[in-house]
């Protein structure tokens, strides 16, 4: 049977409405009672546990309610309802227990607000590009339940003046208005330092009126930027984030998991994992996403039902090859 304190800790964990460690819990439960040779009751246990986070999966795919977009603001946010966790993602454990930390912030932000608190909602991602700052913002999304909305920086930036920061007001309307997941990739085309020598007056401008936004927005939303260069970033954006969170490129650890990952849903045949791994070197997780699809695309054109050793070797050959940015 079950321990005092693993029925405590169940309880708790309902009670806070952690639901990740409440699974978790029950998944303990389920395997302890394996152990003691009670088959049935553990089959039964995992088949409601599975038949729990179906339902909940099933009420976080529903749609949140979003307002029409008004005039402008259709060409500047582009909308989705990602479905993707944190288990759809290879994180070194500090990126990864961050970003879990925010998540359980935001499950619990009416037990934050009622002693006063807020979650942390604005974070910048910075890293070289492919290491996993734009699919984060797609695993927040999809874990927290949220639509994802993409600023498009296109439609943003004009060279009128004035008018660019009148967008940007829109954008931090829907903001306040609508909670979701709001993303401003390649955020140094925005928030580059006022001091450059190749600056112009309405960049300034902008950049301005974005620290003020920040600065008073008190929304529920979640708001991420991302850029590969931090360097081109105005000091005073930094301490407008609650985090910045620093991607890396895969050590080798991490890319025999993610070269796992990717090939789970086919066939392999006698893969070195560690081998593939060396030679991946300097790739970014983008870029062995696309070796493993290239070497399974392959496979399938010519024929053959599984991904081996050379098929791989091959494929990540090719990715490096390509001119990195």
């Amino acid at each position: 049977m079950a321990s005092a304190e693993q029925l405590k800790a169940l309880l708790q964990s309902h009670l806070e409405g952690d639901e990740a460690l409440f699974f978790s819990i029950a998944m303990q439960l389920a395997a302890h009672e394996a152990k003691l040779g009670h088959g049935k009751l553990a089959k039964e246990l995992r088949e409601l546990i599975d038949m729990a986070k179906a339902q909940r999966q099933r009420n976080q795919s529903q749609p949140i309610p979003l307002a029409k977009p008004r005039g402008e603001l259709t060409g500047l946010l582009a909308v989705s309802y990602p479905k993707l966790r944190m288990a759809d993602m290879v994180l070194s454990p500090l990126v990864a227990k961050r970003l879990q930390r925010l998540i359980k912030e935001h499950t619990q932000i009416l037990k934050l607000r009622s002693h006063g608190l807020a979650p942390r909602k604005k974070l910048l991602l910075v890293g070289p590009p492919g290491t996993g700052k734009t699919l984060t913002a797609s695993i927040l999304a999809g874990e927290l339940g949220l639509p994802l909305f993409v600023v498009r920086l296109d439609n943003l930036m004009t060279k009128f003046m004035g008018e660019t920061a009148a967008k940007l007001r829109l954008i931090f309307d829907a903001i306040q208005q609508t909670r979701g997941v709001y993303l401003f990739d390649e955020f140094d085309s925005i928030g580059s330092q006022r001091g450059l020598t190749n600056d112009v007056g309405e960049i300034r401008r902008v950049l301005n009126s974005f620290l003020q936004m920040v600065e008073q927005d008190d929304s529920d939303s979640l708001l991420i930027a991302a850029t590969n260069h931090p360097e081109l970033l105005d000091r005073a954006l930094f301490r407008r984030f609650d985090d910045v969170i620093e991607y890396q490129l895969p050590d080798k650890e991490e890319m025999v998991a993610t070269l796992k990952t990717k090939l789970a849903t086919f066939k392999t045949v006698r893969i070195q994992w560690s081998k593939a791994a060396e030679a991946a070197a300097g790739l970014s997780f983008g870029d062995i996403t696309r070796a493993c699809a290239d070497a399974i695309k392959d496979v399938i054109i010519h024929g053959r039902d599984s991904v081996t050793h050379a098929d791989l070797l091959r494929a990540i050959k090719e990715r490096k090859a390509v001119p990195q940015k």
